[in-house]
């Protein structure tokens, strides 16, 4: 049975695995998954949360496991597991950090594959792409899942989403540092990842996905697309069209929802949560409005105001006219003013955590406010090292 439009949400949480002490990568997801199944096998299920591997050893993602009802309860989960996974990382001296991307990894010698089930997806990625990169081995993510239960409802949330993909950065930008420098992008992830996949461009599509509203016409103007820009590379057939879609909003088709994948990880479950609650909520509002014309919005135009934000980040000023209106502003709002709307509007589970956000800025900006602009190799340590400490315990950084 489908699922119709926000009766359900799944989400999913990924981190990286790290020396307790120096911060490097400590590639040892498979040892982490032995500790508990007995064997290297895809997913550890936790009742309500499972954790699985991903493209390289050194992250772990956890996620919902099956559609949950509500995101209220989900932090206490999260976090549950969160504190059993470092209980059975600290004997070897690792545990979990936060943030989109590690401030100093060098993926180019540290980076290692899952060696283990699914190897020959991620070893063909590898030859086609070269994996050892950070839009590729250093980066980590939250994905929010939100259902559709037909062509109608998939217009209407797909039209929706598309809206405010350009302003998530934003709210959720925790990557302002790489190879232990600033990099001058609030979102550095989303700066790598839009460019990881140039060798196929249709894969990632240019981030924003096409004006496309129906499954016939997602199949044929994205995924035919995408079929046959990699059948040179993947004659085997082995790398699916699910698998393959990097756009920043993805269609599952099968099984009935919208993957949000251009949201940074936060420093801690609550405040993922929080940055999830407020984009479902904009989400809602957008999908409501009985309003075709939202259909009508380019990539091009979208892409334009998403790129500004990956650079400048809550601060950025909105140019477009008709963008901001949507939110009730004038030009030259901030994408953080948008969320303000937005938030003001409308009842909150997570309002203080919001507020918080809203108030103190992206976890990129509280990084970069505390590190300033001239920061050394231990003060960079000791800000991630307080990263993890808040992952640890629950707590936002500020």
């Amino acid at each position: 049975m489908k699922l119709s439009l926000f009766q359900a949400f799944g989400v999913e949480l990924e981190y990286m695995i790290v020396d307790r002490k120096t911060l490097r990568v400590r590639p040892v997801a498979d040892q982490l998954i032995f500790s508990v199944n007995g064997n290297y096998s895809d997913d550890v299920v936790r009742g309500k949360i499972a954790w699985s591997n991903e493209l390289v050893n050194h992250v772990i993602e956890l996620k919902t496991n099956g559609p949950a009802e509500t995101l209220r309860d989900l932090g206490n989960l999260f976090q549950a597991n969160i504190r059993e996974i470092n209980e059975l990382l600290e004997p070897i001296d690792a545990m979990l950090m936060p943030t989109a991307c590690h401030p100093f990894m060098n993926p180019y010698e540290e980076t290692m594959l899952w060696p283990h089930e699914n190897n020959e997806i991620y070893a063909l990625y590898d030859k086609i792409f070269d994996c050892r990169g950070h839009g590729w081995s250093n980066l980590q993510s939250t994905h929010l899942n939100l259902p559709f239960a037909s062509d109608e409802e998939f217009a209407l949330l797909h039209a929706a989403i598309r809206i405010i993909l350009p302003i998530i950065p934003a709210l959720s930008a925790s990557s302002p540092i790489l190879d232990g420098k600033l990099t001058g992008f609030h979102d550095t992830r989303l700066e790598y990842y839009r460019k990881n996949q140039n060798r196929i461009p249709s894969i990632c599509g240019g981030v924003i996905p096409e004006r496309v509203y129906n499954e016939e016409a997602y199949s044929h103007e994205i995924f035919d697309v995408i079929r046959n820009d990699i059948r040179p590379y993947d004659p085997d057939g082995i790398l699916k069209k699910y698998f393959l879609n990097s756009r920043g909003a993805i269609a599952r088709f099968d099984r009935g929802a919208i993957e949000i994948r251009i949201i940074d990880i936060q420093e801690c479950p609550q405040a993922d949560l929080a940055v999830l609650e407020l984009i479902i909520v904009a989400v809602r509002h957008f999908s409501s409005l009985e309003n075709v014309s939202l259909r009508d919005w380019h990539q091009d135009r979208l892409r334009e105001i998403l790129l500004n934000v990956i650079r400048e980040g809550e601060s950025c000023k909105i140019n477009d006219d008709a963008y901001v209106s949507l939110f009730g502003l004038k030009a030259g709002a901030t994408a953080m003013d948008c969320w303000r709307t937005i938030a003001s509007r409308y009842p909150l589970f997570f309002k203080d955590t919001v507020k918080f956000i809203l108030e103190e800025g992206s976890l990129s900006s509280r990084i970069i406010r505390r590190l300033g602009s001239n920061f050394s190799e231990n003060e960079l340590h000791s800000v991630y090292q307080e990263l993890a400490l808040c992952l640890r315990e629950g707590k936002f950084f500020q």
